[in-house]
């Protein structure tokens, strides 16, 4: 049998402790406590005292009742009638102690030695000392402050709670670990569409699993990825999905937990978390909203100062891919200002890869709906379909929004059931804002809003490549007086013609208070604000412009322009100009228009006074069918029609025996146009 565990036994016995300084110092205050009277002191017997009192020996005398005991202090000069030899060394008030048989006894005699020697000794009557209260006295603060360092010190070496949350430990990470035993999980089945950027995560899971599949052709492993898309898209959902995948340890935390008001705390951190990383690999750390630490270097407010977060995005760098081996763990980032981050950050071998997560488009959001109306409890006039078509624009944040506001309407209706009208209230609460009909508005008020948003439905509708439009309402929301919503096309690319036609249909409402009412009001300075800044962005960024052509002053990377403008002053002028043309033509021609098609536009607004709120089918009535059909509005057909002859197609194989050749084909609920109330 071994003896190596005894001999570590001994070892671990006689290991030197700090505590054990602290108790020999506790040790030696107790003893200067009981020795640190230096006079001298004496014991007296009952009848020695009585004779030494009646001689006038003493000075002072205190009673203490509990204990019967007497503590007489002896007055100068007569040391010697008390303590035989040398009394040099008695010290500056020796004392004499007796036990007396009860105070009372005492009183008698004392009052009977006075009257008959007439001494001059002052006595006092106290109920006794309390050992333990005088220690306290004398040493407690010093223990307090023993405690305190104590408690300072298991802090600073990292014990009590896990060396985090004390002021020692400000350089440890933040970061919350999700071992593979957690139980809430996210998963891929609760990430709906964003299939491209999915597909890309599954595969950093995949080498997770089984490396072995692609080191042996000679691959390596990524060493991060980087999230990027505009908020609300499910870049934060798709981290934690690959976290209840991967079966790994994942290290979650944000960019700002580097970033504290101590000076080297940012880098302590960084250097923890990839230690503690290293220690559970493999595994993935997520750092989400890595912007706060990763903006580009020297393009930060404090100029040219020792900036605490560069120092921690050098440390960041460093740890990603320097001398040290980082094999096995993966970073994965998220930030929706890519274009902030520093190029070191970016390069291949830190990020190898980028993962842009966009705004879901009619199928994903389809399938979002999908996924969140699972929990709700929904009737059958609710169609995924329909909600996808009425929320373009919308993230997948905005979508679960529609959601739980359309159970809050229903259940604030006292309805068992969310219905289709419950989510459309939601849309309208979440783009528009709160309805708010108690809001005081005169006759000509109503008849100028009422005008102005029909010279929007109208140019909308008339020109071919505006939005087409859903709904108007003329009923406060929010601080618009009137809204309208349209259905935007999805498209990757706009061209001029397909600008120049929004920002027409966006000034027909003010060109329709100037021709209609003859005269113009603030209403449209929502309007003019969104046309000024579409015909600047087409001279300065998309050049498409007839005097300044192909020229582009946007710096997408934000790093190389700083304060000073790309162009001359005179080039400004020239912008200036251009702008001022582009939105001045686009007037005129909105008034061109509206000129042409006054009588349905007075229609249209009279509608609108009588009903406060039109849909689609009441401006197809007035202007009749649009001439031209959206993108959008494409896709949609064909996936109905792809969708009836599937069920059509269900319907002969699960019925053989049904004739439907006769059958009159009844569009449902959710395919007819909702009736204004």
């Amino acid at each position: 049998m071994s003896n190596n565990p005894p001999k570590n036994n001994k070892q671990r016995m006689f290991r030197f402790n700090l505590y054990w300084m602290y108790g020999l110092i506790f040790l030696m205050l107790i003893a200067l406590y009981m020795t640190n009277d230096s006079s001298a002191s004496k014991e007296l017997g009952w009848t020695e005292f009585q004779r030494l009192a009646g001689e006038d020996v003493f000075d002072k005398m205190v009673v203490y009742n509990k204990k019967n005991t007497v503590e007489a202090t002896i007055k100068n000069g007569k040391n010697g009638l008390v303590f035989k030899g040398d009394t040099s060394k008695l010290g500056n008030s020796p004392k004499v102690f007796v036990k007396i048989p009860s105070a009372d006894k005492f009183s008698d005699f004392f009052d009977k030695v006075v009257t008959e020697n007439q001494i001059t000794t002052q006595v006092s009557y106290e109920e006794g000392e309390d050992a333990f209260w005088n220690f306290l006295i004398s040493f407690g603060p010093f223990i307090l402050l023993i405690a305190v360092w104590i408690f300072l010190m298991r802090r600073m070496s990292g014990g009590g709670a896990g060396g985090s949350g004390g002021v020692f430990s400000v350089g440890k990470s933040k970061a919350q670990l999700f071992d593979k035993d957690n139980d809430k999980k996210v998963t891929f089945k609760d990430v709906a569409g964003l299939a491209e950027a999915k597909q890309e995560v599954e595969e950093i899971v995949s080498f997770l699993k089984s490396p072995e599949r692609y080191t042996e052709l000679g691959g390596k492993i990524p060493k991060g990825a980087l999230l990027v898309g505009p908020p609300g898209t499910g870049k934060t959902l798709l981290a934690k999905a690959v976290a209840g995948e991967a079966n790994v340890p994942f290290f979650s935390l944000s960019g700002s937990d580097f970033v504290e008001m101590f000076v080297g705390v940012g880098a302590s951190r960084v250097r923890d978390l990839f230690r503690q990383a290293k220690e559970k690999a493999p595994c993935i750390v997520f750092i989400d909203e890595i912007d706060a630490v990763g903006r580009a270097r020297g393009k930060n407010v404090n100029m040219n100062s020792n900036d605490e977060r560069e120092n921690t995005l050098n440390q960041l760098l460093t740890e990603m891919d320097g001398f040290g081996s980082n094999s096995g763990v993966i970073i994965l980032a998220a930030t929706n200002r890519a274009d902030v981050l520093d190029k070191a950050l970016l390069r291949a071998g830190r990020f190898d890869r980028q993962i842009h997560v966009e705004l879901p488009d009619l199928n994903e959001r389809k399938e979002i709906f999908g996924v969140h109306l699972r929990p709700i409890k929904i009737d059958e006039s609710v169609d995924s379909d329909f909600l996808a078509r009425q929320t373009p624009g919308f993230s997948g944040a905005d979508i679960a929004n529609v959601c739980n506001e359309a159970a809050l309407i229903a259940a604030r209706n006292g309805k068992k059931f969310v219905q289709k009208e419950d989510f459309m209230n939601a849309v309208d609460r979440i783009v528009g804002g709160l309805e708010k009909r108690s809001r005081i508005t005169t006759a000509d008020e109503r008849k100028s809003i009422a005008s102005h948003e029909a010279g929007h439905a109208t140019l909308s509708w008339l020109l071919e490549h505006a939005n087409p439009l859903v709904k108007v309402t003329i009923v406060p929301r929010g601080k618009a007086l009137g809204a309208a919503w349209y259905l935007p096309e999805e498209r990757q690319i706009t061209t001029r013609e397909q600008l120049l036609d929004e920002m027409c249909a966006t000034l027909g409402g003010r060109a329709a208070e100037e021709l209609f009412l003859g005269k113009i009001s603030t209403g449209a300075s929502n309007d003019l604000e969104r046309v000024t800044k579409q015909a600047y962005a087409m001279v300065v960024y998309f050049g498409m412009s007839d005097k300044l052509p192909n020229l582009n002053y946007y710096d997408s990377s934000g790093q190389d322009w700083g304060f000073t403008k790309p162009y001359s002053e005179e080039t400004a002028k020239m912008i200036d100009h251009e702008v001022q043309r582009i939105v001045n033509e686009q007037y005129e021609r909105a008034k061109k228009i509206l000129t042409e098609n006054s009588e349905g536009h007075n229609k249209l607004a009279q509608v609108l006074l009588e009903r406060e709120v039109i849909y689609t089918e009441d401006v197809e009535q007035i202007f009749g069918k649009r001439a031209w059909i959206s993108r959008t509005e494409e896709i949609i057909e064909q996936q109905e029609k792809a969708n009836k002859k599937e069920t059509a197609e269900a319907t002969v194989i699960d019925v053989p025996s049904v004739a439907t050749e006769n059958k009159e084909v009844v569009p449902t609920d959710e395919e007819q146009p909702e009736k204004p109330e």
